[in-house]
């Protein structure tokens, strides 16, 4: 099983999980992360490192957010790897805890 980012991180992209991942399993968008579920070892560090509380263990996505499942698979294909914390956007704690965002993720190929 792999770990999966959901709605939640869609303009917060807070990127603490980075920083514990022993795999490197993150990808990074422009608004966006995604866990590569192949690279995943469902170690159970990410979520708790998580401050918007976007990431769950695949068999717990929410069930309004099950297609977060193939958009990270898809999105960590096509999105280059990030393996360093960065700034969160300067808006990000306006955006934690707004439902529905995934009209505003940007999928732009950052390649």
């Amino acid at each position: 099983m792999a770990f999966v980012v959901t709605d939640n991180c869609i303009r917060c992209k807070y990127t603490d999980c980075v920083a514990v991942c022993p795999a490197e399993a993150f990808f990074e968008g422009p608004n966006f992360l995604v866990i590569n579920p192949d690279d995943c070892i469902d170690c159970d560090l990410c979520p708790v490192e998580c401050p918007a509380g976007a990431i769950y263990q695949e068999n717990d996505v929410p069930e309004n957010q099950k297609e977060f499942i193939q958009l990270n698979a898809d999105l960590a294909k096509v999105w280059p790897r990030i393996t360093e914390v960065k700034a969160a956007p300067i808006d990000a704690d306006e955006w934690d805890g707004i439902e529905n965002k995934l009209k505003y993720l940007d999928v732009q190929d950052k390649k």
